[in-house]
């Protein structure tokens, strides 16, 4: 498993977006990854200061240098605290398409960004410009959520046996190589509503889910011995009885994850561009950082 190499963080100087800053400064530090702090001032406003103004382009060039002063400020802050050499960009225009063409642009293994923002959108996660970055991305972004005090611990990989499944438990090694995992699928049994309805006793159902549950655990020791996995620091999970969002979530609780690894969709997502419904949930209601994969293996 090759290291990171690369890692974009951007911020808007939030309080979140400085957090998710430290903890791609302490991922660069432990993976020898170059880390680029990014910002980008807003093109529509600036554009419209610059027409309201006219020819004095003084109040737009102020906001561009007060921008980049707080960006070289949080670098000598992240380069001192890590140790590290930390490279600024600033850009103009859109947040979204600005990180997703620099990351392009320099071939990033990583994309970091805080869950929320500064603004109007502080406080919501389903369609901030971090969703909307793990959407449109065609590399891993890590959102997150806490100030972080040390190195990933125990991962939380929830698969659901889709091409994606590999993908998320290779990357998960990529950005923490001597954390625990977990590994967990959500056992869901089919037309499992209609049976009942239909008269089917609990203990016809109860044992149609065990059969599931018990595939499931065979599914997962076969990928997690494809994968190479470590048995010793390796936890094989496959609860049921609610929505795999909600189960993921729980998981991530009890089992003392402080980062989830999930793929951008599953089996059943239609739209490449799309997060997955239950991608998108675990985004919303979970505590841990959550790392999308947004690159299939292979």
């Amino acid at each position: 498993m090759s290291p990171l190499r690369a890692i974009i963080a951007a911020t808007d100087f939030s309080a979140p977006s400085r957090h998710a800053a430290q903890r791609a400064a302490l991922l660069a530090r432990t993976s020898g990854a170059s880390l680029t702090l990014m910002h980008t001032v807003g093109g529509s406003a600036l554009d419209d200061l610059r027409r309201w103004l006219a020819d004095d382009s003084q109040a737009a060039s102020a906001i561009e240098a007060d921008a980049q002063q707080q960006l070289q400020a949080l670098a000598a802050q992240l380069a001192t605290g890590q140790g590290l050499e930390v490279r600024t960009h600033l850009s103009t225009g859109h947040p979204v398409e600005q990180v997703i063409r620099h990351a392009d642009d320099t071939d990033a293994d990583l994309l970091v960004t805080g869950t929320r923002g500064a603004g109007y959108l502080r406080g919501v996660a389903i369609g901030s410009t971090a969703e909307r970055i793990a959407k449109r991305s065609s590399r891993p972004v890590l959102m997150v959520r806490q100030l972080p005090h040390e190195a990933y611990r125990r991962i939380l990989v929830p698969v659901d046996f889709s091409d994606w499944s590999r993908s998320a438990i290779d990357l998960a090694r990529q950005v923490a190589p001597q954390a625990s995992m977990v590994l967990m699928h959500a056992v869901e049994v089919p037309y499992e509503g209609k049976m009942r309805l239909a008269g089917v006793t609990d203990d016809v159902v109860g044992r149609y889910r065990d059969a599931a549950r018990s595939e499931a655990q065979h599914r997962l020791h076969d990928l997690a011995a494809d994968a190479g996995l470590d048995t010793a620091r390796l936890r094989l999970s496959t609860p049921s009885g609610a929505d795999p969002w909600m189960l993921t979530v729980m998981e991530e609780q009890e089992q003392d994850c402080d980062l989830v690894v999930i793929g951008r969709q599953g089996r059943h997502a239609l739209d490449e561009f799309l997060l997955g419904s239950t991608t998108r949930m675990v985004v919303a209601e979970g505590a841990a950082d959550v790392l999308i994969c947004s690159r299939r293996s292979g």
